[in-house]
């Protein structure tokens, strides 16, 4: 497998490493992972979905703060990630899927970024993710771009649950077929064409052991952001800052080991 730059050789990555074979997931990483959902206005996702895609089930955003350690693909390191999720269904030339769509996602190292982008698809963007704040029950989650809050995730009343893996709210309890993402690259030369546009897949996988699970009550604020605060990422924050929370919903903090090296993900037409 192969990455820019291109001349130095094969790319050890995530699904690559130095000896060319694939990482064992099986026990790590070790994921810490806390969500709150709610329930807002249907017109205003409908704006955020790329050709091929339409809302499913009810119009219910989550949004998710994880923190990896342990990676076997960056030699024990770690980053977080803060996504932003809803149910969406794509209706292609050939295929058909329905799932959570992922509409943004940040994280706070380049490595996974490049390759996420590049190989997966995946909608992602550098910001800064500081360790949440952790006080018995309560959870804070922060996320800035140089030094500007765009966004803060907070959770209360955390109690223990039986462990398991939540599932993304919104379809009912409607299994769906993984998480859906849209690839976009632009054609050099040619700024307003693509040279790369198709909806992807994430198909769900097995394996992964929940450690821990607290259920409770939470929020996100997306705060009100200009040009001059986030040059490149202000418009995709002032969308967030639009959706109108109707209806706070579920809540959950959570704690898994081993994962996918999302090898399985596909393209979909």
């Amino acid at each position: 497998m192969y990455r820019m730059p291109y001349g130095f050789g094969p790319t050890a990555g995530p699904r690559q490493g130095p000896d060319y074979k694939r990482f064992d997931c099986s026990n790590a990483p070790h994921r810490w992972q806390a969500a709150v959902s709610f329930l807002t206005d249907r017109n205003h996702l409908d704006r955020l979905l790329p050709p091929g895609f339409a809302l499913a089930g009810d119009p219910i955003v989550t949004v998710e703060f994880r923190v990896l350690s342990e990676l076997p693909w960056l030699a024990g390191r770690g980053y977080s990630i803060l996504k932003v999720n809803f149910p969406a269904a794509y209706n292609g030339k050939r295929d058909k899927a329905v799932g959570s769509f992922c509409s943004v996602l940040w994280e706070n190292l380049a490595d996974p970024i490049l390759s996420g982008r590049e190989e997966l698809g995946f909608a992602k963007l550098w910001c800064e993710l500081p360790p949440p704040r952790i006080m018995g029950d309560r959870v804070t989650c922060t996320a800035s771009w140089l030094g500007h809050e765009f966004a803060i995730l907070e959770l209360t009343d955390l109690a223990e649950a039986e462990p398991r893996n939540p599932a993304f709210p919104g379809l009912g309890g409607q299994a769906g077929d993984g998480t859906l993402h849209y690839k976009y690259i632009p054609q050099t030369g040619e700024w307003g064409k693509a040279a790369v546009a198709h909806a992807c897949l994430t198909p769900p996988t097995g394996g992964p052991t929940v450690e821990r699970l607290r259920l409770g009550t939470g929020r996100v604020n997306f705060r009100p952001t200009t040009w001059e605060q986030m040059p490149t990422q202000f418009h995709i924050v002032q969308a967030l800052c639009a959706l109108p929370i109707l209806e706070q919903r579920e809540a959950w903090c959570v704690e898994i080991r081993g994962d996918s090296d999302l090898s399985q993900q596909r393209a979909l037409v």
